[in-house]
């Protein structure tokens, strides 16, 4: 899976720039203009926040109402229906904001409610559920002129219809055979455009049109000029799958869309690549090859059986990938899916074949569109590791289909080390200079690709032109002893190589002069990857009218250097401040320009918006995207332009969860038992007054890290000014539940000098826990006996063992997606690069499998049945819940059909909210062991809802009632959820 991630990289880096708005800026990648749906914040919906106690006081059942009492056994009916089942979610048709009916039950805590005798999907709570239907607001797109955006129109949460389709699970990657994609894509369903002003407003919405009805689009390009977008287009269908992909073609100006290709019988293959754009009237798509037939059939009896065969003695170590091929069945359908004919298409219609049919992986055109660098992958495959690393040839070929040259053809690389930093033997990452026309480099490692062998230099980088001159050889650029971690263009002048290891966290930047062979290159940083304080920042990007991306060079008029600009995050004890620097790369002297808000405001620098001329930019010409935010304002977007800063606001979204716009939020430090400082954002809900409300019941959500040193470790990552964004299966959604939410307390897991981390891990994580729930209780936000424990993947094997080791701190937990067993990860995991067999005392001792015995706080288990993360298989899950089980733990274990290591579908992620939200009311909030003064509730046992209601607590308005008896709690706490 990691690999075949990263054979996107170069693709995404020279062709599409895709980058999320607010995801860390790498060092290699440009800053650039496409907006991942994922970092805008969610449209406004009117969300109804019914108080807590009345939030469920009605239930359906076959469409009657009836008003529950203490007597009534209602909750032996297995399909519960809430009010607004009845009536429509979505434009009164009876379905929800998704299209898919809900018929399923949201059940507030009741002893009397078994939820092991409900059947069906669930629905959480309105105020939980409401916030999660909220639709997204779209993504956007900037034009390469950078004067139209577009609004991408997106879906809220899609149905589990469309995971349930049929998939093909082969070599590491998931198809859907009917569309010949990667199964599970979302899609846009409209594309807009808006002219950008000069003021910085936007212009009318101009909607493309054109397109069938129903249409599901994907893969939006720009030409080169900005005149055309490029995108797929697929449809439903009667049996509810999605048809093949097709390519359609937009005029910018006019906004009509046709497809392009005039024959309706030629269908994208996207498997690997789809299309790209060679110049500004053609593309060179990936097709299904038209005399392709039916996919191959199973055998009923097979051929001999699966042998695998190590007679050579090879030392082949991988980890527990998934998805695997299993015998010569998947490599045919494997091939059968991923074989691609390549079609040249010019927008009047033309169309011819590119070379012959292959497995094709990328298409990279050269920056001055001659020649095309061409990816592929063939046989043999491999039954151990993912199609990553099954042999990859790449080639030269002209833009018009005329075969140029062989650059390498690499061998099925079962044999790479697990160590960290042990990489493919051979040529990899080739790609184009972003500052030539056609000019290729690549690395070759000097250690056989083993991290573990010491040699110098490590890393060898080399550049060729395109055309070579007859027995010219490639020029060695530079040589590194560190890991290669890419490089940025300038120009002959300028390029900054930079490398890493990550077994030190050492990273180092260094300064070349591509063009000078007697200028030597020299360090220009050289720092701990750890050391978030010393982070530099990165060299902003400008885009050159070839369509690529290169370091950015800025004069100020009144001294004539050339300064290049430096964008950081600016991280400090008191949060991140992010900046942006003139930065002079000779002398290293730096002036800060702009610099965030830090008072109120989180502000970000997204992209550099003057770039359109070539050459050196003038400071007062300077342009730049900028994104703001507050603890309670959501993002907007900025062009902030030089010499007066003048900042025009050109987005306007509303807050997408209103009725938490005035929760609080509060970056709080803290220090372990051994010195170590540590980190927390604390959410607290809206109108919450500690004084006068008293504790909370808590949610403590994290995920460990490993670090090298108790100085970076203690370091302060992250802003109290950044705007809390909730996703679907955020922890923050408790909020609307009266939790209080600890939110990412730093779980440090150091091993300094030669120590590993993990041979302390439990010490560690105990330790570190303790000092986040002894804050919380300090500061009297919460209840030391109401204090939840959770956390995902990682944080799920967090959670476990927390409540093994530590299970005075917590009353119960809430464990998704988790591996719990190591020994069955036994070549590694996270990030232990030790076998099981070298670290078995590690391996086990972590293994919260191994303490079953000890969990007697209620833990709750949640798993996607078709898992495809290495290390996190169903099965974890599943044999964990059999080990609690067999020691009589209180646990609860909840597989979701279809999904995957993430959780996609509307029903999985609203049932695993109810589960959620479920677990917490019954083992937090209302846990039998809470001592508590219930006096005030005793004279109204028999009372009305509205006069108990009066004797709510803080504690998410529940009263505790532990000093009653039995039968006098359970019917008052009945009478106030009815």
């Amino acid at each position: 899976m990691y690999e075949a991630f990263a054979m996107s990289l170069p693709k995404v880096y020279h062709r599409f720039s895709l980058l999320s708005l607010h995801s860390t800026t790498s060092p290699f990648l440009p800053k650039t203009l496409f907006f991942s749906s994922s970092s805008l914040p969610l449209a406004i919906k009117r969300l109804h926040s019914p108080p807590l106690l009345r939030a469920q006081s009605r239930r359906f059942v076959a469409g009657k109402q009836f008003k529950a009492k203490s007597t009534m056994a209602s909750s032996r009916f297995n399909h519960l229906v809430p009010v607004n089942t009845l009536t429509a979610e979505d434009g009164g048709n009876g379905t929800g904001s998704n299209g898919a009916a809900d018929a399923t039950a949201s059940v507030a805590y009741d002893d009397d409610v078994e939820s092991a005798s409900v059947t069906g999907y669930c629905l959480p709570p309105f105020e939980i559920r409401d916030i999660v239907d909220a639709p997204p607001l779209p993504a956007l797109s900037f034009s390469p002129l950078r004067d139209k955006i577009l609004f991408l129109k997106r879906r809220s949460l899609p149905p589990l219809s469309d995971l349930a389709r049929p998939e093909e699970k082969l070599a590491g990657i998931r198809i859907d055979g009917k569309c010949n994609t990667r199964s599970r894509m979302s899609f846009y369903t409209g594309i807009a455009i808006h002219q950008l002003m000069e003021d910085g407003s936007l212009g009318p919405e101009k909607e493309i049109q054109g397109l069938p009805e129903g249409a599901k689009i994907n893969f939006v390009t720009w030409s080169n000029n900005g005149q055309h977008l490029a995108f797929s287009v697929r449809l439903d269908e009667d049996d509810g799958s999605s048809s093949k992909l097709r390519v359609w073609v937009a005029n910018v100006d006019t906004g009509k869309a046709r497809p392009l290709f005039e024959s309706p019988d030629v269908y994208v293959n996207a498997v690997f690549d789809n299309f790209v754009w060679v110049n500004d009237s053609t593309l060179l798509v990936c097709t299904i090859p038209l005399s392709r037939g039916d996919p191959p059939r199973k055998p009923l009896v097979p051929a001999g059986p699966k042998i695998q065969s190590n007679e050579q003695r090879n030392v082949i170590q991988a980890r527990t990938y998934q998805d695997l091929l299993k015998d010569e069945y998947d490599e045919d359908l494997f091939e059968y899916y991923a074989t691609t004919q390549l079609v040249l298409a010019s927008l009047d219609g033309e169309m011819k074949p590119f070379g012959p049919p292959a497995i094709y992986t990328s298409m990279d055109p050269s920056p001055d569109q001659t020649y095309i660098l061409i990816s592929s992958t063939h046989k043999p495959f491999s039954f151990v590791v993912p199609c990553g690393r099954f042999p990859k040839k790449v080639e030269l070929w002209k833009a018009n289909g005329e075969f140029v040259r062989e650059l390498c053809d690499l061998p099925l690389a079962e044999d790479i080390p697990i160590a960290f930093n042990s990489v493919r033997k051979g040529m990899r990452s080739i790609n184009w200079r972003a500052d030539k026309p056609s000019t290729l480099y690549w690395v070759e490692t000097q250690d056989g690709g083993d991290a573990k062998v010491d040699v110098s230099p490590r890393d060898i980088v080399y550049t060729q032109s395109a055309a070579p001159h007859d027995n010219e050889q490639p020029k060695i650029l530079h040589k590194l002893d560190l890991r290669y971690g890419g490089i940025s263009w300038c120009d002959d002048t300028l390029a900054l190589v930079y490398e890493s290891w990550y077994k030190t966290r050492k990273v180092r930047t260094w300064v070349i002069s591509p063009g000078s062979e007697d200028v030597n290159p020299r360090i220009l940083f050289d720092r701990s990857s750890e050391d978030v304080y010393s982070d530099p920042g990165s060299p902003m990007s400008r885009r050159t009218p070839a369509g690529t991306y290169v370091i950015a060079k800025v004069k100020k008029e009144d001294d004539g250097d050339t300064y290049i600009l430096l964008n950081g995050s600016g991280a400090t004890p008191k949060g991140n401040i992010p900046f942006l620097d003139l930065f002079d790369i000779n002398t290293g002297s730096k002036e800060r320009i702009w610099q965030s808000d830090k008072e109120k405001y989180f502000e970000t620098v997204v992209a550099l918006m003057s770039d359109q001329k070539e050459g050196e930019l003038s400071i007062n010409e300077l342009k730049i995207l900028t994104s703001k935010e507050s603890k309670t304002e959501n993002t907007q977007y900025y062009l902030l332009s030089w010499p007066e800063k003048r900042a025009c606001q050109i987005t306007n979204f509303p807050h997408p969860y209103p009725q938490l716009e005035s929760l609080q939020k509060e970056m709080i430090r803290y220090q372990r038992k051994d010195g170590v400082q540590l980190t927390a954002t604390l959410y607290l809900p809206p109108g919450y007054d500690p004084s006068r409300d008293g504790p909370l019941p808590c949610l403590v959500w994290s995920y460990p890290g490993e670090f090298k040193s108790k100085e970076a470790a203690s370091q302060v990552r992250g802003s109290p000014n950044e705007f809390a964004g909730i996703g679907p299966t955020s922890p923050l959604l408790w909020l609307a539940r009266r939790f209080a939410v600890l939110s990412g307390p730093t779980i440090p897991i150091i091993g300094e000098g030669d120590e590993e981390a993990n041979d302390r891990y439990i010490e560690q994580l105990v330790a570190s826990a303790e000092a986040a729930v002894e804050e919380v209780i300090r500061r009297g936000v919460a209840d030391p006996n109401k204090i939840a424990v959770g956390g995902h993947s990682y944080g799920a094997f967090m959670t476990a063992n927390l409540l093994a080791h530590a299970p005075h701190l917590f009353c119960c937990g809430i464990a998704r997606s988790g591996a719990y067993n190591r020994t069955l990860t036994p070549f590694g995991f996270q990030n232990e690069e030790r076998t099981l067999w070298e670290a078995t005392s590690t391996y086990v001792e972590m293994s919260p499998f191994m303490s079953a015995n000890k969990i007697k706080k209620p833990i709750l288990l949640i798993h996607g049945e078709e898992d495809n993360n290495p290390g996190t298989l169903t099965m974890q899950s599943d044999r964990f819940f059999n080990a609690l089980k067999g020691h009589g733990a209180l646990c609860r274990l909840v597989i979701l059909p279809y999904e995957s290591h993430g959780y996609g579908a509307r029903e999985s992620i609203m049932h695993t909210l109810w589960e959620t939200d479920r677990w917490l009311q019954k083992h937090c909030v209302y846990s039998s062991d809470v001592k508590a003064d219930v006096s005030v509730c005793k004279d109204n046992a028999e009372g009305t809802v509205d006069s108990q209601s009066k004797a709510v607590g803080a504690a998410g308005g529940v009263q505790e009632l532990a000093n009653l008896d039995d039968d006098q709690f359970h019917s008052i706490r009945r009478s106030l959820l009815w």
